[in-house]
């Protein structure tokens, strides 16, 4: 139940407004002056705030301007009742930040239309606020620039062109060439690695839809250190590099989305590194798997050495993790193809 607070010295008027707002279903607050309703706004953080302009003692600008000043009453919105309508009064309440202005005498849908309107203009305003602050929250860059905008323009049609097909098994790049394009995952699943002296691969990042990758060596000017290959068939777009750099040096919402993405992969590779540290094998097995399952139908079609390249573990260790998994109904295994059956239990593995 939205809370009204009503600041009217003529007792009953104050009466009258009440009763229509309580019959609407509103709760009432009852101030007979501007002190006793400033008070009862602080205390109370009522969702809207009804007030007469011509009251002793403390006028209703003077209300407006005491309430507007403190942090915990300023955005609650504020509507004037007056028996005053000239143009000027007008002005100097709304300057002063009014919302709306009822001349008296008003009829009962006249002031529920009002508060109706204002009520609900609030309630937009907030969801914009939460949404924004939620983005800011998510990137503190995110006020910066404009993602979507960035998207649109290093996926020009014109740019792109079609995106070119990668069979399971396919390299896209491999280590010590150079950077040619930027590559943007339209379907499929990209495995980044790098090869050590014994011949044995570490991941050091997965892509899929919606992904860009193979961007760091580009800023760098220097040869991949690691290479790329399609684990599954796969769809990218190729961004040219000449292309690519004419984007970021004069179009700041593609710098600024770049930035973001290079601080999310230190994040990543912090976040992988402390896990294959100190998490256990079915911890490290289980977010592989929820990382890897297609939201369609929750299935991970995957060689199980590729998975234990991901997981960071031999293969024998997660084809016996998977086997335990098994038995305790959280996946079931169909040939070469995993299913998750419990998500939920896996996210609170440890």
């Amino acid at each position: 139940m939205k809370k009204i607070l009503v600041i009217e010295d003529n007792v009953d008027m104050l009466q009258n407004i009440a009763e229509i707002l309580e019959l609407a279903n509103y709760e009432v607050l009852q101030a007979a002056d501007g002190k006793q309703g400033i008070t009862m706004a602080r205390t109370y953080q009522p969702d809207l705030i009804l007030c007469d302009i011509m009251m002793p003692g403390l006028d209703g600008y003077g209300v407006l301007k005491v309430l507007s000043s403190d942090e915990k009453t300023q955005k609650i919105p504020f509507i004037f009742l007056t028996a005053k309508s000239t143009l000027e009064d007008m002005r100097r309440g709304m300057n002063l930040g009014a919302d709306d202005y009822i001349t008296k005498p008003f009829d009962e849908s006249q002031l529920l239309n009002a508060i109706e309107t204002r009520l609900e203009r609030y309630r937009k305003i907030r969801e914009e606020d939460t949404d924004a602050s939620r983005e800011r929250r998510s990137s503190p860059l995110s006020f910066l620039f404009n993602e979507r905008r960035a998207r649109e323009l290093l996926l020009e049609q014109e740019l792109v062109g079609v995106p070119h097909q990668y069979r399971r098994g396919d390299y896209i790049f491999i280590e010590d060439s150079y950077p040619r394009y930027v590559y943007y995952v339209v379907e499929g699943m990209v495995k980044i690695f790098t090869t050590n002296q014994e011949g044995k691969d570490f991941v050091t990042g997965l892509k899929k839809k919606d992904d860009f990758f193979g961007y760091k060596a580009m800023l760098e000017n220097v040869p991949y250190i690691d290479s790329a290959v399609a684990l599954t068939d796969t769809e990218l777009y190729q961004i040219p590099k000449d292309r690519f750099f004419t984007l970021l040096t004069q179009q700041r919402d593609v710098a600024f989305f770049f930035l973001k993405l290079l601080a999310h992969d230190v994040q990543q590779s912090k976040v992988r590194l402390l896990s294959l540290a100190y998490d256990s094998i079915r911890m490290r097995v289980a977010q592989a798997l929820l990382m890897l399952m297609d939201n369609a139908d929750r299935s991970i079609r995957l060689s199980r050495e590729s998975l234990s390249q991901i997981v960071g573990a031999a293969p024998e260790s997660v084809i016996r993790t998977l086997s335990d998994f098994k038995d305790e109904g959280l996946i079931r295994i169909e040939g070469r193809v995993i299913y998750v059956e419990n998500a939920e239990k896996l996210k609170r593995i440890r």
